[in-house]
């Protein structure tokens, strides 16, 4: 990577504080003959007329109940900034899931700020980084942030007209926190800066509050947010079908053929992958985050794989199927597999309106404890076995979670609104049963030993059940067969 402009006198360029500095404090050598040639002979490029981002309506109405929750309290939400990778290169940045729920934005260093209102509710302001100045050079002398080096950004005329609400230049930011008085509450944890503009202001448990709410609020999916999930979805579904037809090529490689083929799906109809795909062959089956993806891929052995596309809204999917690497289930890997797609038969049936959200881990573990039971490897009756957990050893984690922005969304949320709540429509979870028989586990037969299998869909509750939203995907042993078949011709 190019590090940055050089010209003929750094003593020229010091003579002008207002260049620039480089991420290593160094002015750039710059002529004042190059200075003026680059202010010059540029068009206007401001967009005008330009329509509000799709979901500016729904993020209008998250900061309208977010106002209500917290009356007279200024309200701080950043958006994060970048991290460095190594030396001078960074992550990719993911703007904070709360600032994108409440704005639909996603450029770094930004924030919003409800500012309360002397008769109530708040304004709604958006600090953004401004368009780089042409005028003292900072568009083609700042490797940092000059739109030469990075790439365009909107304007704050232009961001006006996208999100729907007053935006300011971020370099305002600092003293107009500074300043606030009156109870202030910020979302702690993406920008530093921030929180020490708001030191003296704020209490970690005023704070932890703050973002419980915002948590809790995403509990509900709207009717975007339900349409970004399926977009993401649908993509998610067409990305395993890529993974099956070039599993022969996978087999020559290793796991991480399967992930970079994956990844291109994500990227071409998404922003991103929503997290770190698990493309696991053989026995790395059966570890349940095995993100490393560097083992071989054999025929005769099972792919279990779990990755689901990121929408350029940054939803998420979180699917998983388990997979004949050669076609064919061998039929202890049918039995195994049979018995977890039962399993999520049984949870995904549970999943309805009214229904408490632990019923359907409840019932997918009862029904792999029978199986357990039934082939011996516990010792029953099925009822002893789930109530000490004894499943557990071979169940390893729960049978899923709530899905959005977050591929582990609420995670703040109080437990007697998430796992002790009562579903209700609106609500996206994953139903995702599993059995892991680990490669040295001297308690069950050999055969069994190195075999995981996964079964994972987004489950949509609606006003009279639920809706698969990820049903592209066949899911018993026979239709996954058939499947595979068809795509490899």
């Amino acid at each position: 990577m190019q590090q940055g402009a050089a010209g003929e006198g750094e003593a020229a360029a010091q003579g002008r504080p207002d260049v620039p500095r480089r991420k290593n404090g160094l002015y750039p050598q710059v002529s004042d003959a190059l200075h003026e040639l680059m202010a010059s002979g540029w068009a206007d490029t401001e967009l005008r007329g330009l329509e509000p981002v799709a979901q500016a309506p729904y993020a209008a109405r998250r900061r309208a109940a977010l106002s209500a929750r917290f009356p007279g309290e200024r309200l701080v939400v950043p958006a994060g900034n970048r991290k460095v990778r190594a030396n001078d290169t960074d992550y990719p940045f993911r703007a904070a899931t709360e600032y994108v729920h409440l704005t639909g934005d996603q450029t770094f260093d930004a924030v919003l700020v409800l500012e309360p209102l002397a008769d109530g509710g708040h304004e709604a302001v958006l600090y953004l980084p401004e368009r780089s100045s042409r005028s003292n050079g900072e568009f083609w002398l700042d490797g940092d942030k000059g739109e030469l080096w990075t790439g365009r950004r909107h304007s704050l005329a232009e961001a006006e007209q996208l999100y729907g609400m007053p935006c300011r230049d971020i370099r305002t930011a600092p003293d107009a926190l500074e300043q606030a008085t009156g109870p202030v509450r910020v979302v702690r944890g993406y920008d530093e800066s921030v929180e020490a503009a708001l030191h003296d202001k704020v209490t970690a448990e005023r704070d932890e509050e703050l973002t419980v709410f915002l948590s809790e609020l995403r509990l509900v999916k709207d009717e975007f947010e339900i349409g970004e999930l399926q977009k993401a979805c649908d993509a998610t579904a067409r990305g395993f079908e890529d993974v099956v037809k070039v599993l022969d090529k996978a087999q020559a490689t290793s796991e991480r053929y399967l992930e970079g083929t994956f990844f291109l799906r994500a990227r071409v109809e998404g922003n991103d992958v929503g997290y770190g795909s698990i493309c696991a062959a053989g026995e790395h089956a059966t570890i349940m985050h095995w993100v490393r993806n560097d083992g071989p891929v054999r025929d005769g052995e099972l792919l279990l794989l779990d990755a689901g596309v990121e929408t350029e809204t940054l939803y998420t999917a979180d699917v998983t199927r388990t997979l004949p690497i050669n076609g064919r289930f061998t039929p202890l890997q049918r039995r195994i597999y049979d018995a977890v797609h039962e399993a999520q038969e049984a949870g995904i049936r549970a999943v309805k309106p009214g229904a408490a959200y632990r019923d359907f881990h409840d019932v997918a573990q009862r029904v792999l404890a029978e199986r357990l039971v039934e082939w011996g490897l516990l010792e029953g009756p099925v009822d002893r076995v789930v109530e000490l957990g004894l499943q557990r050893r071979f169940s390893l984690a729960g049978t899923g979670h709530m899905l959005g922005l977050d591929v582990h969304d609420c995670a703040k949320a109080r437990t007697e609104a998430y796992v002790d709540c009562v579903l209700e429509p609106g609500m996206v979870l994953t139903v995702e049963p599993g059995l892991y028989f680990q490669a040295d586990d001297l308690l069950v037969p050999a055969e069994y030993r190195g075999i995981g299998v996964r079964i994972e869909d987004d489950i949509l509750v609606t006003e009279d059940g639920n809706r698969n939203l990820s049903a592209a995907l066949p899911r018993t042993s026979r239709d996954v067969e058939a499947w595979m078949a068809e795509l490899r011709g």
